[in-house]
């Protein structure tokens, strides 16, 4: 029974919903797990005790007294905790945290006295901690992945989505695109200032979903759901998966439109147009003949194809859960998925009464 326990659990860290794992604890599953990484962290940052200044064999000599240091001040740490000298911690606690954030910070400081080095190391490890908390522990790479295992299906869902949305995004989008005043502002954009425009575009769209898909997930669990309730963590945890293969399927959407206004472009704007409209081609440009007709691709197209898709982008994962055609074939999809997922969980929770350990807990 513990193998059937251990195959559901695994389908809960491949989905992507470690949390819905009723032992998941982070001294347990986050951190250790992530052990290798943090280990080969803790030992590279014995470099801090070195300097420019110094020849090569007092930078050696100062690395290897560093890298005791770290062993050594590890070492101690799993004494006091009851374990070998020299084992890897099964269990990272807040003093073994405490100790990979502020001993590496510590080298500069001892050998060299920079204050400033000390806090640029210790503030790193501690973001390196957190985002090692939210990546392991709300199973990101697990959803990411998972996404990209089914990518042919939510591909096909993003195509049919982009059919459907096309009328409306293409009366929206094809008007601005054929303006000169469009051309204008993206072609003379600079390409970082499009680049922060599309994260930024990304950036709202998802915190619109974040905001949304909790309180549209809590009237879908009181529906299908036959288990007991989510806690916060495990609907947070559901609640980041779904935004995230969301984004997916908006930036399928948005990729589509920013393909076909390059291709439309190459067709319906010629040389002529670019200088009636007193726009240059940008950093590069290529003409083709297509049945004897001459097209141009530039960088003043892409760019222009690029901005509308980020705005395409932004209004497709708003309409996703306020316009009522796309609200109720994504809230029907969501809640087939999700009754799914409830089952199956009621079913692993079910089992889990089951055994001796659990039985009355």
């Amino acid at each position: 029974m513990s193998v059937e326990l251990e195959r559901y659990e695994q389908g809960f860290r491949r989905a992507g919903l470690p949390l819905f794992i009723e032992d998941f604890s982070p001294t347990h599953d986050i951190f250790t797990r992530a052990t290798p990484l943090l280990v080969l962290v803790f030992l590279a940052e014995m470099l801090g005790a070195t300097s420019l200044d110094w020849r090569w064999w007092q930078n050696l000599l100062a690395a290897l007294g560093g890298l005791v240091a770290l062993v050594a001040g590890f070492g101690l740490l799993n004494r006091s905790r009851g374990r070998p000298f020299w084992s890897l911690p099964t269990r990272f606690g807040i003093p073994e945290l405490a100790v990979f954030v502020l001993l590496p910070a510590l080298l500069p400081l001892v050998t060299q006295e920079q204050v400033r080095q000390f806090f640029g190391i210790a503030a790193g490890n501690l973001l390196l901690v957190g985002l090692v908390y939210a990546v392991v522990g709300y199973g990101l790479i697990g959803t990411t992945l998972w996404g990209l295992r089914r990518l042919a299906g939510e591909l096909a869902n993003s195509v049919a989505s982009l059919v459907r949305a096309l009328p409306l995004l293409l009366i929206f989008s094809l008007v601005l695109f054929i303006t000169a005043d469009t051309w204008q502002v993206f072609a003379g954009m600079p390409v970082a200032f499009l680049v922060l425009l599309a994260v930024g575009f990304a950036v709202l769209s998802n915190l619109f979903l974040m905001l949304r898909l909790p309180r549209e997930l809590e009237a879908i669990e009181r529906d299908v759901s036959s288990g007991p309730p989510l806690r916060r963590v495990q609907r947070m945890n559901l609640s980041l998966s779904l935004v995230i293969r969301q984004w997916m399927q908006v930036l399928v959407v948005s990729a589509g439109v920013g393909l076909f206004f390059v291709a439309f472009g190459m067709l319906a704007i010629s040389d002529h147009i670019y200088q009636q409209w007193g726009i240059d081609h940008g950093h590069w440009s290529h003409t083709l003949l297509v049945l004897d007709h001459p097209v141009v691709i530039s960088s003043s197209l892409v760019k222009v194809a690029i901005g509308l898709a980020t705005f395409t982008g932004l209004y497709y994962s708003i309409a996703l859960l306020t316009d009522a055609t796309y609200r109720a074939d994504f809230l029907e999809n969501l809640t087939t998925e999700l009754r799914t997922l409830f089952v199956t969980r009621a079913e692993y929770l079910e089992l889990r009464s089951q055994l001796p350990d659990h039985a009355g807990g």
